[in-house]
């Protein structure tokens, strides 16, 4: 399955033209992996030792040089993963939502440059897909029967990803177990929610009705559901919102802001956040 005739490719365009902000490259069998300033192999960063301490040391730097204090470590070390889970559960998210099509990539198969917005990934162990999608007769393709069994599908191969990752960051972050877990569920959740929300409205709709069937809270080892609920602005209009599994501790850093889907932010605040970008 060569790039040039990958089934991901479709959907990894279409995310490089709604969010330029990821770029994804799909590397043949015979390419080498991209190198040089910026570039990480995830693989690496689940290794832990230089690789990682270097990928934090940036993000050290840059809450010091935006926000004018350091940070603590362990809250470092949460913004990275962060960055790295955020990005690369789209890998994985983004071409089941729009292409039903699931593929594995486990950490040996992707490269990450986030100074530039760039990931690379290798020809997928496997990718899945229903019956009646064209990819079925590909090399390398898993045919499963049905849309649960694809939500499956999706599950495992985000675990697959993630969890050695977890375990380099867990550490270094403070947290294990279902705390790490509950960070990997608001990263998948909110990584594809944000993309098809600039998809349009309508995608953004499918989007939430999708996420609520593939984590609906019961699915070891994520932590906790995609958390959507609808609260009301003045004027009646619904306003969509989530409650995150987790916490971001951006807090920490400027304790005056928090995100609108943190835990620590109170309804009424969110309401006026709401209405205020609506109506921006």
């Amino acid at each position: 399955m060569p790039a040039a005739t990958s089934p991901l490719t479709a959907a990894y365009d279409r995310l490089a033209a709604a969010f330029p902000g990821l770029r994804v490259t799909e590397l043949g069998p015979r390419d080498p992996a991209p190198g040089g300033p910026g570039w990480v192999e995830a693989a690496a960063l689940a290794a832990g030792g230089a690789a990682l301490d270097t990928f934090l040391a940036w993000d050290a730097a840059q809450v010091e040089r935006d926000y004018g204090r350091p940070a603590r470590p362990d809250v470092v070390a949460s913004f990275g993963l962060h960055r790295y889970a955020w990005a690369a559960a789209l890998l994985i998210t983004v071409p089941w939502f729009l292409h039903r099509r699931v593929p594995r990539l486990p950490v040996t198969h992707v490269g990450y440059d986030r100074t530039a917005g760039r990931m690379a990934v290798r020809r997928p162990v496997s990718v899945a897909c229903l019956p009646d999608d064209p990819a079925a007769a590909l090399p390398g393709t898993v045919v499963v029967p049905d849309e649960e069994a694809l939500r499956t599908e999706v599950r495992s191969a985000l675990a697959e990803h993630l969890e050695p990752v977890l375990a380099a960051f867990g550490p270094r972050m403070r947290r294990r177990g279902r705390a790490l877990w509950g960070m990997a569920t608001d990263e998948a959740v909110e990584g594809l929610w944000y993309v098809a929300g600039l998809l349009g409205e309508e995608e953004a709709a499918r989007a939430v009705a999708e996420l609520e069937l593939l984590l609906p809270g019961s699915t070891p080892p994520y932590a906790g559901s995609a958390g959507f609920r609808v609260l009301a602005a003045a004027d009646g209009d619904p306003l969509h919102t989530r409650d995150r599994a987790s916490c971001c501790m951006f807090y920490t850093v400027r304790p005056q802001d928090t995100c609108v889907t943190c835990p620590r932010t109170r309804d009424g605040e969110r309401i006026a956040r709401l209405t205020g970008a609506a109506a921006g």
